[in-house]
């Protein structure tokens, strides 16, 4: 049977790369529609951005459904040996899993439609309706993930690594979309605070290492890392190219382009780090990896983020490449980012080390789950 699945997949399938194109257009329109926001407020429901963020649910459907139902009933044969079971259909498991995300990202567009009508036209990132588009996104792309294991678990030599590389790209896009979801606390004004270090830590080492366990390539964590400084900083320097006014008010600051976001933090050095500890213990017990490796992910970040965030306070890091000099519409003269000041969240001293420790011991337990995650990613292959 697996030699069948190898005989009729010699490449990549089409309703992979439509998982992949889903995803990504899924987070060019998030990163749009942030910079939209920002740059010209919440005009009308279907704007461009829109547009892109929800073609990724509808190639996600596609893609998937068509799977599913090949695979149900018998287009797909010798896929049905590489299946698995649900509510008398059958399928890849990443397929329902990308499946559920797009039902739940179009959900999410008439209830986000009636939020901004209830609430007003321009909130916060983290509200009920974005929280479940960004949790559809994150399962479309978890899906398509997922299905790019099934595929590159069972295949061997150079298709193998063909997937790899394929996988460490959509591996990328997740840490995009966990970074999004936290970019309220992420701020160049909070880098000198540990708020910002222990929301780092709740997520990144999990995925990073979890995905870099599963790839098994030897430089995973640091391919993963590039793919979203890269993905990330692309949009930020493409975005202000392009005209933008404000169609709200009150305006605070003259907007005349898309204000990009904020420059992506340093994750490619802790990946290297993490990649090099990863190499060197494999003989070590999994728990042990976990701590060992979360402790340094979390230490390294601070120890080059926080002289990177003086830098992105100063007169230096005013220009197109790091844009500190962009602020959208409503941003205040007397704000902190305007200011080029940082914002101390923690009042004492000791509620700073506090929170530090805390950073530290977090990514500990989410870089063991990571560890245990990646470990039974390399097993899936249905």
């Amino acid at each position: 049977m697996e030699q069948a699945i190898e005989t009729s997949h010699a490449t990549i399938p089409w309703y992979l790369w439509c998982s992949v194109l889903a995803i990504t257009s899924g987070m060019v329109g998030a990163h749009w529609d942030i910079s939209w926001h920002r740059s010209i407020g919440r005009d009308t429901f279907l704007t461009p951005a829109h547009i892109a963020i929800y073609m990724c649910g509808v190639l996600a459907a596609i893609s998937c459904g068509y799977l599913i139902l090949a695979t149900t009933f018998g287009r797909i044969q010798p896929l049905k040996g590489a299946s698995v079971g649900m509510w008398g259909f059958r399928g890849p498991l990443g397929a329902f899993m990308a499946a559920w995300g797009g039902v739940a990202m179009l959900t999410s567009a008439p209830f986000d439609d009636w939020w901004h009508n209830a609430y007003g036209l321009d909130v916060k990132i983290i509200s009920p309706p974005h929280s479940v588009l960004a949790v559809g996104i994150f399962m479309v792309g978890v899906g398509a993930l997922i299905l790019a294991l099934g595929f590159m678990n069972r295949a061997e030599g150079a298709r193998r690594r063909r997937i790899e590389w394929l996988f460490v790209y959509l591996s990328g896009l997740l840490m995009v979309n966990a970074f999004t979801f936290t970019m309220e606390y992420s701020g160049r004004t909070l880098m000198h605070s540990a708020l910002f270090y222990r929301v780092f830590a709740v997520s990144a080492p999990l995925f990073l290492v979890a995905f870099a366990m599963a790839c098994g390539r030897r430089w995973a964590a640091t391919g993963i890392a590039a793919v979203y400084m890269l993905f990330w900083a692309g949009g930020n320097w493409i975005l202000p190219l392009f005209p933008a006014e404000p169609k709200l008010g009150p305006v605070y600051f003259q907007v005349t382009h898309f204000v990009p976001s904020s420059f992506p933090v340093l994750l490619i050095i802790p990946a290297l780090f993490l990649d090099w500890i990863l190499n060197q213990t494999k003989e070590w017990k999994s728990w042990l990896r976990g701590m060992v490796s979360g402790a340094v992910i979390v230490v390294t970040f601070i120890a080059v983020q926080w002289p990177f965030a003086n830098f992105l306070m100063s007169p230096y890091s005013r220009n197109w490449f790091f844009h500190t000099n962009n602020f959208d519409y409503l941003a205040r003269s007397t704000s902190y980012q305007m200011r080029n000041l940082f914002f101390a969240y923690e009042k004492t001293a000791g509620d700073f080390w506090m929170g530090m420790g805390i950073a530290i011991v977090t990514g500990m337990v989410t870089a063991t789950m990571g560890i245990y995650a990646g470990l039974w990613m390399a097993r899936v292959k249905r």
